[in-house]
């Protein structure tokens, strides 16, 4: 194992089991469906995709950033900046090109057929942030990777996005209840759980808002931010009408919604 592969895994990992205890000693809600049979498909689905990554992309991230930057390719080896400087630049506009793709899964019909699976989940909770469908994880890589040969960010800079990506994912979507006073000042530099659970809704003008998965100021930027849901975090209702049957828990099933 790689020590790039080494540090993603293990933050992730950790995030997930420390998010996942946090849940269940602090839940924001309370489960509306077997939170066991939600884990094991929400767990099984990414190993599907990460197995399909593997074998179906023959580049990772950090491979293509070493490529530009050894023959010169993108823009910012095109220009003299400090290394740090680099690497923040190299962050920002990533999780920008995210948001984005975010904002296009939900507005490109196509697009959004694949994407209902992720909102499907009829709770929220840390595994919710590792629910994508298999042709999700693969076009999402395809546009990683080529935003990664157009800007060509120092290898360090991708390493960081990929660790910040994986651990804000597992957090913002965590069932954990934070202080209301750490929630206000803490999401002026992150995505909290409050926040990207009004993503979550079944209501279309609250699950067409805060797209942000780690950064928050985007949809600030951008007027896609709304603060809380209309019926509180504690009437609001998660997930896709459509998709409520409990059969949908299953990974079978699953796989099979942007086809229905």
């Amino acid at each position: 194992m790689s020590p790039e592969t080494a540090i993603r895994l293990g933050s992730f990992l950790g995030m997930l089991m420390i998010m996942g205890m946090a849940e269940t000693v602090w839940p924001r809600r309370a489960p509306t469906a077997p939170k066991g049979k939600r884990w094991l498909s929400n767990l099984s689905v990414l190993a599907l995709s990460t197995l399909l990554i593997r074998l179906l992309v023959p580049f990772i991230p950090t491979g293509v950033a070493l490529y530009a930057a050894e023959n010169g390719i993108g823009l910012l080896n095109a220009v003299a900046l400090p290394h740090w400087a680099a690497i923040v630049i190299s962050v920002l506009l990533l999780d920008m090109v995210i948001y984005w793709q975010h904002v296009a899964f939900h507005r490109i019909p196509v697009l959004w057929r694949i994407h209902r699976m992720h909102h499907a989940d009829t709770d929220i909770d840390a595994s919710t942030g590792i629910r994508f469908h298999p042709i999700e994880f693969i076009l999402s890589m395809g546009l990683k990777l080529s935003v990664i040969l157009v800007l060509g960010p120092p290898v360090i800079g991708v390493i960081a996005f990929e660790v910040l990506l994986n651990g804000c994912a597992v957090f913002n979507h965590a069932n954990v209840r934070l202080p209301i006073t750490l929630d206000k000042w803490l999401r002026l530099i992150v995505v909290t759980p409050d926040q990207h659970r009004v993503h979550h809704s079944t209501s279309p003008k609250e699950f067409n808002m805060n797209y942000g998965f780690n950064l928050p100021w985007w949809d600030r930027l951008f007027h896609t931010y709304k603060p809380q849901p209309d019926l509180g975090h504690q009437g609001m209702k998660i997930g896709l009408n459509i998709f409520r049957d409990p059969v949908f828990l299953g990974l079978g099933r699953m796989l099979t919604i942007p086809f229905r």
